[in-house]
């Protein structure tokens, strides 16, 4: 009987025999179920979209810079207006800087203002309790709670 280890990780399991031999092996969830060597989907997946990208940028930016005549020179007649080449991309940039004013706007209303009890106190508040010091070295971890506003007070303000 021939004695192994293995060291088990999410992407590969390694056994070690006492011959000294080792082999690895690369398990794969997809690769059990299909018996498929191939390319993972994901992977698939982002190569088109990558390849997508460059292609589309690459359109936007022949029908945004390239006169009209030389695209009747080579047979594009249809096309969208100029005027949306600087248009989308500006309302694109508006939509994104008013959309984070937005949230910046609605995170302050729902914020108490600083004269507020609930800065200081709310539902999720622990008062520390009150222990009982024990005597020599073996002090015990005092509980996790706030700290009130008068110790800070009067340890920022001495």
């Amino acid at each position: 009987m021939e004695d192994s280890y293995s060291v088990c990780s999410p992407r590969r399991i390694l056994s070690v025999s006492k011959k000294r031999r080792a082999t690895v092996s690369f398990v794969d969830s997809d690769d059990k179920a299909s018996g498929f060597h191939g390319p993972k989907p994901s992977e698939v997946y982002g190569f088109v979209g990558s390849i997508t990208t460059v292609v589309a940028t690459v359109i936007f930016l022949v029908w945004a810079y390239v006169p009209e005549s030389w695209l009747h020179s080579i047979g594009i007649f249809y096309y969208p207006s100029r005027y949306w080449a600087l248009a989308v991309p500006a309302y694109a940039m508006m939509t994104v800087v008013l959309a984070l004013g937005f949230y910046c706007g609605v995170n302050f209303m729902s914020t108490p203002p600083p004269s507020s009890l609930y800065t200081v106190y709310d539902e999720f508040s622990r008062d520390p309790l009150s222990s009982v010091p024990m005597g020599g070295d073996d002090q015990p971890i005092e509980p996790i709670s706030d700290i009130s506003i008068d110790r800070i007070n009067r340890s920022m303000f001495k």
